[in-house]
C-alpha cells in the first residue's frame, strides 16, 4: 500500500503544479483539481498565535509580527521533508529557482510582496503568497494562513475590513476539502473565540475542524483548560491540542525553534495539570496529527479525485482536438494545411446549398415566391391603360395613320412593357447574390478548424466575396439579356393566331372610325397584356435558370479557384501570415496542453503511489 507520506507528499507537487498553472478550471463545470484536493486552514482571530503556531510546526521563524493585522494576504505554505544533513531553504512562486536559505530574508520577502499588492496601508487582498519550505524538521503538509478575524476596523482600514476579512476567510473554510485548524487562545473564553464560532457554522458536526488551544502558559494562576483538552467543555470529533507558544523574551532573544520545542515539551511533561496529556500535546504532535490525518482524508477522497481527474483529461483532449494541432514551420505543410481548411471551408459551404445544412432553401423561395410576387406587381394595367394605349398608338402612327393594324403602336407598347422585367430580373440576381454571401459567412463561421486563423477566415471571405461578386454581374448580364431578347424578337404565331374584327360580309374589317374607337383599343391592349402574360411564364422559369448557372452553380464548383491560383504563387513568409492564429487560441492551446500534462502527470502520480507496495 501507499505510505503516508508518499500520497500527502504527490499531493503536495500536484497542488504545486496547479498553482503554477494557475489551474482555475477554464471553460469546463467541473471544479478545478486545486479544489479537489484536501489543504489545512489555519483560522483565528487576531493575536492568537496563529503565526506562532505555523512558526512551531515549521520549526522557524519566518512570519512577519507585529499589531493589528500582520497577515494581510493569505499565505499557501507548503511544507516538505528533506533528508537529514540538507539545507533548509525557503522559495517562492514569485521568485523561482531563488532559494532563501535565511529565513529572516523570508520574513522580508512576505512582507514586501504583500506591500507590492496592497501598499503600504492595512488593507487586505485575496491573492496568496506560494511559499515553500523544504527542511528535514517538517512533515510533508499544505498549510493556508489567512488574516486574523477581527471585530472592529483600526485607523487606516476601511469600514468593510471585518465584513472583508470573514468573506475571504468563508471562502476557504466551506469547501468540502478543507481541514479547518481553528486557533483560540487558552486566555480567553472559548465561547467568545471568533474562530469556533465560524468554524461551528460552516462543519456544524465538526468532522473537518481541528481545535487549537494557545498561551496554555499565560492562563491566571490556579485555572487551567483541562475541560476543553479533554473535551467536555467544547466537544469536537477530533482531539484538542494545546500550544505553548514562545515567549516574547524568547522571540526578543532569538531563541530558535528548536530549543523552543524542547521547552514545550518540557511544559507539558512537567505541568501537574497537563502531564497526563503531554504525549498529545505541543506543536510536534499536532504536525503529526494533522499529516495523518490529512492522509487519511487524501485515501477517502481519492476515488473522487481520480474520477475529477479523468474527467478534465477527457474535456482537455477533446478540446484540444476542437482547437486543431500546432501550425506547421515548413512551406509546403502550411500550403496542404491552407489547402484542407478552403476544402473543409467548401465542403460546408456546399453542405449549405444542397440542403444539409440550413440556407439553400431560401434561394429556392426567390424564385418561388420573391421573382412572382415581384411579376405579379409590375404596373402592366397602368402601362396598358385606354389612355397611355391610345397615345403610344398616336404617337407610333406619327402624321399617316395606320391603314390595318397599328404594327408600331403594338411594338412600341409590347417594348415598353417587356422593359419592366428588367427589374425583377435585377431583383432576383441581388437576392441570390446576398444569400451566397450570408453562406459564406456562416459556413466560414461553422468551420470549426477555421477559428484558429483570423488571417485565413479574411482572406477566404474577399476571395468568396469577390467571386460571388463576378457571378452576379455574370447572371445579371445573362438574365438581362433574356429579357432583351423577348423584345427583340415578337413571337409572330401569337398574334396571327389571334381573332380578327370581321365585317357583315365576311371580311376583316377596315373602317377608319373602328379603327380609333374605345373597343379597338381594348383590344390592342387585351392583345398586348395578353402576350405579355406569355413572356412573364417564360421568364418566371428562364431567370431561375440562368440565376443558378451563372451564380450557385458556379459558386459550387469554382467559389475559390482564383484564391488557389493566388495561394500558389505565395511565398513561404506570405503562407506562414495566412496562418497567424488569434493570440487568444494560441494561448488557450498552451494552457490545455499544461493542463493535460499536469492532469496526466497527476493520475500517473496517483497511481504509481496506490500501487507501490
Amino acid at each position: 500500500m501507499a505510505t503516508m507520506e508518499s500520497l500527502i507528499v504527490t499531493v503536495n507537487r500536484i497542488q504545486r503544479a496547479c498553482t503554477v498553472l494557475g489551474d482555475h478550471g477554464g471553460d469546463t463545470n467541473l471544479p478545478t483539481l486545486w479544489e479537489a484536493l484536501p489543504s489545512v486552514v489555519v483560522v483565528g482571530g487576531q493575536s492568537s498565535g496563529k503565526s506562532s503556531v505555523l512558526e512551531s510546526i515549521v520549526g522557524r521563524d519566518f512570519l512577519p509580527r507585529g499589531s493589528g493585522i500582520v497577515t494581510r494576504r493569505p499565505l499557501v505554505l507548503q511544507l516538505h521533508k528533506t533528508e537529514r544533513g540538507l539545507q533548509e531553504y525557503g522559495e517562492f512562486l514569485h521568485l523561482p529557482k531563488k532559494k532563501f536559505t535565511d529565513f529572516s530574508m523570508v520574513r522580508k520577502e512576505i512582507q514586501d510582496e504583500t506591500d507590492r499588492m496592497t501598499g503600504k496601508s492595512k488593507q487586505i487582498s485575496p491573492v496568496p503568497i506560494h511559499l515553500s519550505i523544504y527542511s528535514p524538521n517538517v512533515v510533508n503538509l499544505t498549510l493556508i494562513d489567512l488574516p486574523g478575524l477581527t471585530k472592529v476596523a483600526v485607523e487606516g482600514q476601511p469600514e468593510s475590513i471585518v465584513q472583508d476579512i470573514e468573506i475571504m476567510v468563508r471562502s476557504y473554510v466551506e469547501k468540502p476539502n478543507c481541514i479547518i485548524l481553528a486557533i483560540t487562545p487558552a486566555n480567553q473564553d472559548i465561547a467568545t473565540s471568533d474562530a469556533m464560532k465560524l468554524s461551528r457554522e460552516v462543519d456544524p458536526t465538526g468532522e473537518r475542524t481541528f481545535g487549537v488551544l494557545t498561551k496554555l502558559d499565560l492562563m491566571d494562576k490556579g485555572t487551567n483548560a483541562i475541560d476543553v483538552l479533554e473535551g467536555r467543555a467544547y466537544p469536537l470529533q477530533h482531539p484538542w491540542v494545546g500550544i505553548v507558544n514562545r515567549s516574547q523574551a524568547d522571540i526578543k532573544k532569538n531563541v530558535d525553534m528548536i530549543a523552543s520545542r524542547r521547552k514545550e515539551r518540557e511544559f507539558f511533561a512537567s505541568s501537574p495539570d497537563y502531564g497526563h496529556l503531554a504525549s498529545k500535546m505541543g506543536s510536534e504532535y499536532l504536525a503529526k496529527v494533522l499529516s495523518k490525518h490529512l492522509e487519511s482524508v487524501i485515501r477517502a477522497r481519492l476515488p473522487g479525485i481520480t474520477s475529477l481527474i479523468n474527467k478534465s483529461i477527457e474535456e482537455l483532449e477533446a478540446e484540444l482536438s476542437h482547437l486543431g494541432r500546432s501550425v506547421a514551420v515548413d512551406a509546403g505543410a502550411q500550403l496542404y494545411t491552407i489547402l484542407e481548411l478552403c476544402r473543409a471551408f467548401d465542403r460546408i459551404f456546399k453542405e449549405h446549398l444542397d440542403g444539409g445544412r440550413p440556407g439553400g432553401d431560401r434561394i429556392y423561395e426567390v424564385f418561388d415566391h420573391q421573382l412572382p410576387a415581384a411579376l405579379r406587381k409590375l404596373p402592366f394595367d397602368r402601362h396598358l391603360s385606354l389612355q397611355n394605349i391610345r397615345k403610344v398608338v398616336s404617337e407610333a402612327d406619327g402624321y399617316q395613320p395606320h391603314l390595318i393594324a397599328p404594327e408600331q403602336g403594338y411594338r412600341r407598347l409590347i417594348d415598353g412593357a417587356l422593359n419592366y422585367f428588367r427589374g425583377p430580373a435585377e431583383a432576383s440576381v441581388d437576392a441570390v447574390h446576398f444569400l451566397l454571401k450570408e453562406l459564406v459567412r456562416r459556413s466560414i463561421a461553422e468551420t470549426q478548424e477555421l477559428k484558429r486563423f483570423p488571417t485565413l477566415q479574411a482572406e477566404i471571405a474577399a476571395a468568396a466575396s469577390e467571386a460571388l461578386e463576378r457571378f452576379r454581374e455574370e447572371s445579371k448580364k445573362t438574365t438581362l439579356r433574356m429579357v432583351d431578347m423577348e423584345s427583340s424578337y415578337l413571337t409572330v404565331d401569337f398574334f396571327r393566331k389571334l381573332p380578327q374584327e370581321v365585317e357583315k360580309g365576311g371580311n376583316p374589317t377596315s373602317s377608319s372610325v373602328d379603327r380609333y374607337a374605345e373597343s379597338h383599343f381594348r383590344r390592342i391592349g387585351s392583345n398586348v397584356y395578353s402576350y405579355v402574360g406569355m413572356v412573364s411564364d417564360t421568364l418566371r422559369n428562364t431567370i431561375p435558370k440562368a440565376v443558378v448557372y451563372c451564380q450557385v452553380r458556379e459558386a459550387k464548383q469554382s467559389l475559390l479557384d482564383h484564391f488557389y491560383i493566388q495561394l500558389g504563387k505565395k511565398e513561404g513568409k506570405q503562407l506562414a501570415q495566412l496562418l497567424d492564429e488569434d493570440p487568444a487560441l494560441m494561448e488557450r492551446r498552451q494552457q490545455c496542453v499544461k493542463r493535460l500534462e499536469l492532469y496526466k502527470s497527476a493520475r500517473d502520480e496517483i497511481d504509481s503511489v496506490l500501487w507501490a507496495r
